[in-house]
């Protein structure tokens, strides 16, 4: 009970005392994205990497295939840029939110 932290409540004058659940102090954080990292979007195999470390690409490029679930999915620049360093190489399988590419804009 000495772990509970207690927070106070004023609506219209009227004073409510509560209490954090388990489930609200166990939750995952929110972190702000970094728009310049690529992660995978689901679990899968990397089937075929089109760019090189220090490449310059284009928005809307394609940079890699990912498979998951027997489709292929196209992984596509967002923004025009650099290609900073390559976390995976094809036939490696990746989990979700696994750092695929990291990016800088140009």
């Amino acid at each position: 009970m000495a772990n509970k932290k207690k927070e106070v409540i004023i609506v219209h004058s009227a004073v409510y005392e509560t209490e954090y659940t388990n489930k609200y102090r166990n939750r995952v954080n929110w972190e702000e994205p970094n728009f310049n990292h690529i992660y995978s979007f689901i679990p899968g195999t990397i089937i075929d990497v089109f760019i090189k470390t220090g490449e310059k690409v284009k928005k809307g490029d394609t940079l890699l295939i990912l498979e998951a679930m027997k489709m292929h999915n196209n992984v596509e620049m967002p923004f025009d840029g650099k290609i900073v360093k390559i976390n995976v190489k094809a036939g490696d399988k990746i989990p979700k939110k696994f750092l695929m590419i990291e990016i800088k804009p140009i």
